[in-house]
């Protein structure tokens, strides 16, 4: 009896093991049956805004798919630490696995996004680190500057399990790592240096061996594409874009103040306007109140040219609202409040704006002068003599007679107006800019046609 029981006994158990291991070869077919889907997009330029916004879009579509890798193919020499700082926080934001195939290049700005991957491939000859913050001329930062990305690769390696000397000495040549980094020179890892120190998982000569290497066999990869419309975003929110569309906003409004009527410099500077802040508004960036606040800004100046007397407080304060506007489009928030910016790159769009404002108004000044000026372009500006002996005359005598007269505004002076003397109208234009109507004025000068009058006291 106890023989039987023990037959029937290891039979369930034979049965037992027969049943899990069918299911666990029907699992591991199906699995080796369901591609692995992959979402990979490139990184082969200078880090930039438009950068930016393509590897956003790309994360984006990729959670939106639920694929189940995203691949980036990098090639750059780095590019702006705000733009790269962005990148690093997408990709460390996101739940799908990134993998990094450096494809020659990672240095600067380009390291700090590739340590922030889950998995780093390198190709034959590649190399990675060389994060020194420099400027444009190429060189060093304040050390302010080099404590902020130090602390952006420490925590990033930390994030993802590297060693966090390491990726500091690739920013500092002080930060001392033996036998690695006491050379005094920032550090670079080739590729072999890089996979024994954990900042590697392999070498690769294409994406094909990448995937290989990592174990996979199966699978689909999609690959981001830019629009039309994506492309010309990119390029309009490019920084070097929006300070030429801002001299455009600001010399087309200087021009039209110059001209009566409405005219090209207007439009040149609505069509500007337009360019600057539909891509920003497309992107998230420009909120409905900033815009609000550069056409309060806008009507501010507007009524200080053609209402208030003088330039004072509207004028000032439009074009501190014109400034705040154009400047705070240019920057997203990074949290719920108002103010919620990244001071580093508010001051940086904050000074894209001021240089271009000021390029802007002095190269309107230049380029007013060569225009009624010069012969070029001569035909603008009346450049026929009328001499006397060819039987023109003037009225100068008449008008110089009147000198140490008195009269009335009938309109206000703003600084050109009508004035009457003698019971007749005259065309006059006020010594300080602005004179009241029914102010009584005394004529000083008299200048392209025009008396010149100063405002005087009833009983003077």
């Amino acid at each position: 009896m106890k023989k039987l029981r023990r037959t029937y006994i290891l039979t369930y158990f034979i049965v037992f093991v027969l049943i899990v291991t069918s299911a666990a070869t029907v699992a591991n077919e199906t699995d080796s049956i369901t591609p692995v889907k992959i979402y990979k997009f490139d990184i082969k330029e200078m880090i930039a805004p438009p950068v930016w916004r393509t590897t956003k879009l790309a994360i984006e579509m990729a959670e939106k798919e639920h694929a189940d890798l995203i691949f980036i193919h990098m090639n750059t020499y780095g590019g702006t630490l705000n733009d790269a700082d962005s990148i690093r926080t997408k990709i460390l934001d996101t739940d799908i696995p990134v993998y990094v195939f450096i494809d020659k290049n990672a240095a600067s700005a380009g390291a700090l996004i590739s340590i922030a991957c889950d998995s780093i491939y390198m190709a034959p000859g590649a190399s990675i680190g060389a994060a020194t913050v420099v400027n444009q001329q190429g060189e060093q930062m304040p050390d302010k500057y080099q404590s902020y990305m130090r602390s952006m690769m420490r925590a990033t390696a930390e994030a993802k399990g590297r060693d966090a000397r390491i990726a500091q000495a690739m920013v500092d040549p002080k930060i001392y790592v033996a036998g690695i980094s006491d050379s005094g020179q920032v550090l670079t890892f080739t590729v072999s240096e890089a996979v024994k120190y954990g900042f590697c998982e392999g070498e690769a000569e294409s994406i094909e061996e990448v995937l290989k290497l990592a174990g996979i066999d199966n699978y689909e990869m999609e690959k981001h594409q830019l629009s039309a419309a994506d492309k010309i975003i990119g390029w309009l929110i490019n920084p070097f874009v929006s300070g030429i569309l801002i001299m455009i906003i600001i010399g087309g409004i200087y021009f039209e103040l110059q001209t009566p009527g409405i005219g090209f410099p207007i439009a040149a500077a609505i069509f500007a306007a337009l360019l600057y802040f539909a891509p920003l508004y497309l992107e998230g960036l420009a909120n409905h109140w900033e815009i609000l606040i550069f056409i309060v800004g806008l009507i501010l100046i507007a009524v200080e040219i053609f209402a208030i007397p003088g330039f004072g407080v509207a004028g000032i304060l439009g074009i501190i609202l014109m400034v705040t506007g154009l400047t705070l489009s240019m920057v997203d928030q990074i949290g719920p409040g108002i103010f919620d910016y990244d001071m580093s790159k508010l001051v940086r769009a904050f000074f894209i704006v001021v240089i271009a404002f000021f390029l802007s108004i002095t190269a309107s000044i230049v380029l007013t002068k060569q225009l009624f000026t010069t012969t070029t372009f001569g035909q603008l500006a009346l450049s026929k003599t009328q001499d006397a002996d060819e039987g023109y005359t003037s009225a100068t005598d008449d008008y110089t007679a009147m000198m140490g007269k008195k009269g009335v505004t009938r309109t206000i002076l703003r600084p050109a107006g009508k004035v009457e003397i003698d019971n007749d109208l005259y065309d006059a234009v006020a010594l300080t800019s602005y004179i009241e109507k029914n102010q009584p004025v005394k004529v000083v000068d008299y200048r392209n046609a025009q008396l010149v009058v100063k405002k005087t006291d009833k009983d003077a």
